[in-house]
Order: structure tokens, then sequence, then C-alpha cells
């Protein structure tokens, strides 16, 4: 992925859920693929491309003005995707959202995979600035090139919890989980979209099938207790919360949560959902 991942707190529970992928990695690619990348279209071109990167990643706003001018100088895609990842780094989440979507477009129909990555690193970027319905646009074009992306069902049933439209975001949970069936942080952004959907039951079921597994997991234990409170069972989601509250640290978010809970009192979903990603790759802004 592009930026640092979604804070799916934010999104579906106001809690803090596992953060389930960053795309914004730089291209992993092998030498000879390194030659035919688009990116980095000679050894010179990748060392500099390599050197932007870096530079957009941790000093974001000194990589700026070295990306334009390296762009000035006919640095290509390369420059025009390190000029992105500063401005996303540097928080112009906006133009780096529709810088990279217009990388993607001056490729052509060529390399659909690395399109797609470009476009979930635009999605992110465009969930950075609060914009979920043109991130959600983004992604969905991305799925047209790469539907079997797991991360990408995620990242746009993500933006679809940020609209809070729940069916739409339950629908690519379950197309991820297609993909990956059991995968435990799936199941709980699951459970946390059918109980903001008005189904507690399934979110349980959810919330069940990770603690069958895993029965001390917070984030499940967390979710398991708001489905019960939604559903009217205070005693029972306080038994949750008194052990999750035994096995995180004192003052955390996941402790919180679930002395909001014990409070009798569910999660909100928050308005202006955050993103993250780190850039580098097309995952990365």
């Amino acid at each position: 992925m592009l930026f640092s991942r979604l804070t799916l707190s934010m999104i579906l529970t106001a809690a803090a859920m596992p953060a389930l992928a960053q795309r914004v990695e730089p291209f992993s690619l092998t030498p000879n693929q390194q030659k035919l990348d688009p990116f980095a279209l000679t050894p010179n071109h990748l060392r500099r491309y390599t050197e932007c990167m870096q530079l957009a990643r941790s000093e974001p706003l000194k990589a700026l003005p070295v990306a334009e001018k390296w762009k000035g100088e006919g640095g290509g895609l390369g420059a025009r995707h390190c000029v992105a990842i500063a401005m996303f780094e540097s928080g112009k989440f906006v133009p780096a959202a529709t810088q990279l979507e217009a990388i993607e477009r001056d490729m052509g129909a060529d390399r659909p995979g690395v399109r797609a990555e470009l476009l979930a690193q635009a999605g992110q970027a465009w969930m950075e600035a609060n914009q979920a319905e043109n991130a959600a646009a983004a992604q969905s074009r991305a799925l047209d090139l790469k539907p079997t992306d797991v991360d990408l069902w995620v990242d746009r049933g993500l933006s679809y919890a940020a609209m809070r439209a729940w069916p739409r975001a339950i629908s690519d949970f379950d197309r991820a989980l297609r993909i990956e069936p059991d995968k435990v942080e799936i199941l709980i952004l699951r459970a946390a979209a059918w109980r903001n959907a008005g189904d507690p039951a399934k979110a349980l079921a959810d919330a069940d099938r990770v603690l069958k597994r895993a029965p001390d997991h917070s984030e499940a234990l967390l979710e398991h207790g708001f489905a019960l409170l939604a559903r009217g069972d205070r005693n029972a989601a306080s038994a949750d919360f008194t052990k999750v509250l035994k096995a995180v640290p004192q003052g955390s978010d996941a402790a919180r949560r679930a002395e909001l809970g014990l409070r009798g009192e569910l999660p909100g979903v928050a308005p202006s959902p955050a993103a993250s990603r780190p850039p580098n790759d097309p995952r990365k802004p």
C-alpha cells in the first residue's frame, strides 16, 4: 500500500482495529523485472528513482523540488511518481491523488498490475483527504484491473464504511474473505460493519469465528462485546470488556474502548476517516 494504513477505528467503530496492509512500499522487483519497470527505464533512472523515493519518504518537503527538477529533466513516470509520493508525505493529499490517477491514465492499457497499484495509492490519498467517494471510485477502477487483490477489496470496503454504506462495505469484505477465508482482520472488520448495519447477530458470528481460533484476541473480544451490547446483553458484554482490560496496557486505545463498553456505550462512527499508507510503490502513493 501506499501510505500508512487506514485508521479503521475512525471508520468502523471509533476503535483501533488491526492494520491490514501497507501499500506504500516501493515496487518489489527482481533485477530482470526492473529492466522493464516503467518507473525505472535504465540503471541510472532506477538509481535516481530509488534515491528520490527514499527522500520522499524521509524528507518529503526536501524531496518535492528535487522530484520536480528531475521531472523537468525528463524523469518521466518515475519523477512524477516521486512527486506524488512527496506530496502525499507532506500532507498534500488531493494533489497526490490526482497526480497518481494522471500517471495511471498516461500509462494507457499497459501494465494493469502497476496501474491497479497506482489507483490503490490514489484511493489511499483520497481517504487521507476525507474524500471517501473519490477513494471508492479509484479503488473500483483498480479492482477492474486486479479483481483478485484482497487488499483492494478491503480498501474499498473501508471507503464504503466511511460513507456509512454498510451493505456495500459488507459485500466487499465478503469478497475479500472469499480470497482469504477466515482472515482474522477481515472478519473483525465485517463484524464491525454488521453491527453498524444493525445486525448484531451476524457481528457476533464473525467475532465468534475469530475467538474460536484466538480466544484472547483483544479486537475480537471488543467487537464481540459491542455486538452483545447492541443486542441488549450488557452483562455478557461486560465480561468481554473486563477480559480485554486485563490483557491490554492501561490507558491504551483498547483499554479506553473497553471502558466505554463497560459504561454501556457503543462506539460511534466517525464521519471523517483517516487513511494511511507509506508511499513508494503504487500501493503507497
